[in-house]
């Protein structure tokens, strides 16, 4: 088969430096335009979101990520409780730079603050486009960085968007956007790597790896392990002296060192953030069948629990017939795909999986390091036609690469009626497009249409997976609305209601997503995320609170009691089909004081640990369901396992949705009671239900001797809080939120010590002042002084750096042709 070295889109150019120049952005505005047209093709022929009435927002997309870039864009337009370090409006108050590190680290996310919020999903929406487009962009300069090829260009661009299509990216990361950013720092690292290698961008390499780890720590670690595999290979490759590939090593240690250290201040938050979150879901890791590991090459095939291997045919093809190619130096081959042979392997082996996921199986998915493998695939397949098109024994073999895959993947369940076709059609249009690429010879047309087979086969193949991908997401998983009228009925609720810092108003119980109080304002006790911390669950769970996502979700509590004691004055209410409302309630300051040596604890009874809290016993606790309350007392039914319906009396049903250990049902009120004929009914029955009955008037009793020795005035900062208490208080000042780490406080002004705790709250003992004493609390969240203190270190090492290699360059003197 002919070369195609003569082969050029455009004709003939200069020659340019690998990764500058006209060609090199044609190539790449390639790569962007085919990664773009199919992801939003494909959007709209599924009828998703913005394009249909289907809406994107599944799982944690709609329960988690597009909240939190809610909240930025209130953070970035000056309307959100709170700043950086602390997010008053979720979880009664909790640490927030940690959930930016998180979620919300990549420059892509500021993106938001251009769009007005009702249009948040769609701010989502077009951020998530932009990283696979950058994706596709960024593996496309890294292909012409390791191999130039002028003649080729176009290839590069094409598989450039096959690596941003790949299926990790269309299936998994569409809905977890903030892994798009580890699919952007594989190349990027590499390119890094290659910048260590050749001595060049010394100052720029450590700020593009700061960046990639702030963005997304956790895949920036996957990319950086990956980026790490392929400098080896090239140093092993490229590199003939032992003292150069030390070096070379060395420069690129020390890079990578400088870029962490930058990022150290969010890296510090995040792993302290983590040891205080709430235990998530762990489980061993056991290896996929094999079959299903083969499928997941096919296109429209899908599973959760499998890595997602598509690539498309075309690139598949080409990475599979680079062993085969004798236009490739052996060494160079056989190198290239040992490499991806032995990281294919490792998604196989505990060890080695855990070492690519921090030594911790993730809970979800458990291969997230897919995007790597897809790069180094991507990079073989441009290796094997970067010098010249494939003979016919290579293409033999990477077609007999292809036959192993297709037949292993017959024995698989997770094999759709899309895949066999689409795979065999993107074979046939590769194989079209490197013969008639082969027969351009310098034809622009021919070579146009070559481009066309390829990119068309590329574009159709990835279209189809992400639509299939589409519509198999809203059948398996949760999914959340987009921003309608439902919303902004709401947030006009909760704006109207709201009276912060004086007192909280509460979205509501029933949710739109975990996070409404970052999604439609208020301040709230839901809170869901990945940093969840554990004393606000097990404090929630004391208090008969409930929660989804194996205590990661913590949902509101609808009780009066507990309203008293968080200083939640407003609480929203909006039943199905109806609008919302607005109940208020008098409710003590923020800070308030609680008399007594003693400290209390929690006991299994969630009516008498919210008596403890609140400081007076308030309810009556019947023996049995039928006894029910005395009339005109509120009933409220704890039942955290049951999953079922109750309802006291004739009066509406109230639903449960326990069941552990992903869920908790939350003490839920049922009404008030008319007298021993309002007796409570289960259905499905169940024998560990508790009745509580509240009494009113007792509870106002209570919230007025609160209100009367609280504090006076209250200050609430984006960091801390102040309060004024009234002359002579004397125990201890409670704070209304959770006692999480980081608070230290001071009374008068003395020096500041961590806060204590009283169930699970922030406190602060008193010593009795004959005069208003003034207590401050303060937050800085753990591991943020030891991160600024690396983050300094680094930034001093970059500095030293640039100096060095001035000096060093003035000593050899400028260049006569810069």
């Amino acid at each position: 088969m002919p070369t195609l070295e003569a082969v050029q889109l455009p004709p003939a150019a200069p020659a340019v430096a690998a990764g500058t120049g006209r060609p090199v952005a044609r190539a790449s505005a390639l790569a962007a335009l085919i990664t773009v047209v199919a992801v939003c093709a494909a959007d709209a022929v599924a009828r998703t979101f913005p394009f249909g009435r289907h809406t994107r927002g599944v799982n944690d997309l709609g329960n988690q990520f597009v909240p939190f870039h809610a909240h930025l864009w209130d953070l970035l337009h000056g309307r959100a409780h709170g700043g950086a370090l602390v997010n008053w409006q979720s979880g009664y108050g909790t640490s927030f730079l940690p959930d930016i590190g998180t979620y919300l680290g990549s420059p892509f996310a500021l993106l938001v603050g251009v769009f007005p919020r009702e249009e948040i999903d769609l701010a989502v929406y077009v951020i998530t486009v932009l990283k696979m487009a950058a994706a596709a962009v960024a593996m496309t300069v890294l292909l012409l960085t390791l191999r130039p090829s002028p003649g080729r260009r176009w290839a590069a661009g094409v598989l450039g968007a096959a690596y941003a299509l790949c299926g990790w990216s269309v299936i998994e990361a569409t809905y977890n956007t903030m892994w798009l950013d580890g699919l952007i720092a594989f190349p990027m690292l590499c390119l890094v790597g290659e910048w260590a290698r050749a001595r060049r961008h010394a100052l720029v390499g450590p700020v593009v790896v700061a960046l990639a780890w702030t963005a997304n720590f956790y895949t920036a670690y996957m990319a950086t392990i990956g980026a790490g595999l392929v400098l080896l290979l090239r140093l092993f490759l490229e590199e003939t002296e032992v003292r150069a590939r030390v070096w070379a090593l060395a420069r690129a240690a020390w890079t990578s060192a400088l870029g962490i250290g930058l990022s150290a201040p969010i890296l510090f938050t995040v792993f302290l953030g983590t040891k205080h979150a709430y235990p998530g879901w762990s489980k061993e890791f056991q290896p996929v069948p094999w079959s299903d590991f083969l499928a997941r090459w096919l296109p429209a095939t899908y599973s959760f629990s499998s890595p997602a291997l598509f690539l498309g045919t075309g690139a598949l093809l080409l990475a599979g017939a680079l062993a085969f190619n004798r236009a490739v130096p052996g060494r160079e081959r056989y190198a290239w795909t040992g490499l991806a042979l032995l990281v294919a392997l490792s998604f196989q082996w505990k060890p080695t999986h855990l070492a690519w996921h921090a030594f911790q199986t993730p809970n979800g998915s458990p291969y997230r390091q897919t995007f790597v493998l897809s790069g180094i695939l991507v990079i073989a397949a441009w290796i094997c036609v970067a010098d010249g098109l494939p003979d016919r024994r290579a293409l033999l073999g990477g077609g007999g690469v292809l036959a192993v895959i297709a037949g292993g993947a017959a024995f698989s369940e997770l094999v759709s009626p899309w895949s066999y076709p689409l795979f065999f059609g993107g074979l046939a249009a590769a194989l079209g497009a490197l013969l008639v690429a082969g027969r351009a010879r310098g034809r622009r047309a021919v070579a146009l249409t070559a481009v066309l087979l390829l990119a068309g086969a590329q574009t159709a193949q990835a279209a189809v997976t992400v639509a299939y991908g589409d519509r198999e997401r809203l059948h398996r998983l949760d999914s959340y609305p987009a921003w309608g009228s439902a919303h902004d009925a709401r947030e006009a609720a909760v704006a109207g209601a709201d009276g912060w810092p004086a007192y909280r108003t509460d979205p509501g119980r029933r949710q739109i997503t975990g996070n409404d109080p970052l999604l439609l304002g208020g301040e709230g006790a839901s809170y869901y995320s990945s940093l969840t911390p554990d004393v606000l669950t097990r404090t929630m769970t004391a208090l008969g609170g409930g929660w989804t996502s194996r205590g990661r979700s913590v949902q509101s509590l609808d009780n009066p009691v507990t309203d008293a004691v968080f200083a939640v004055g407003a609480r929203v209410r909006a039943d199905k089909g109806k609008a919302p409302t607005v109940t208020r309630a008098p409710v003590p300051p923020l800070v308030t004081v609680r008399g007594g040596d003693g400290t209390p604890t929690y006991g299994k009874s969630p009516f008498r640990n919210q008596e403890s809290l609140l400081g007076a016993r308030v309810y009556t606790l019947p023996r049995t369901l039928a006894e029910g309350c005395a009339a005109g007392q509120e009933a409220f039914l704890w039942a955290p396992e049951y999953t079922g319906w109750a309802r006291l009396g004739s009066g509406k049903w109230v639903e449960f949705r326990g069941g552990a250990p992903k869920r908790r049902a939350a003490l839920a009120p049922l009404g008030v009671s008319t007298g021993p004929s309002s007796g409570v009914t289960l259905r499905p029955a169940y024998k560990k239900a508790r009745l509580g009955c509240l009494d009113r008037g007792a509870l106002t009793a209570a919230v007025d001797h609160l209100r009367t020795t609280g504090a006076t005035d209250v200050k609430v900062t984006d960091s801390g809080v102040r309060a004024v208490l009234p002359a002579g208080a004397s125990g201890t000042a409670v704070f209304a939120m959770p006692r999480i780490a980081g608070w230290r406080c001071a009374v008068n002004g003395g020096g500041a010590k961590p806060a204590d705790a009283y169930l699970g709250l922030v406190a602060v003992r008193l010593t009795g002042s004959a005069s208003p004493s003034t207590v401050s609390c303060d937050f800085r969240p753990p591991g943020l002084k030891a991160g600024s203190a690396a983050g300094a270190a680094a930034l001093a090492g970059l500095i030293g750096t640039g100096a060095l290699l001035t000096v060093r360059k003035r000593r050899a003197g400028a260049p006569k042709h810069p």
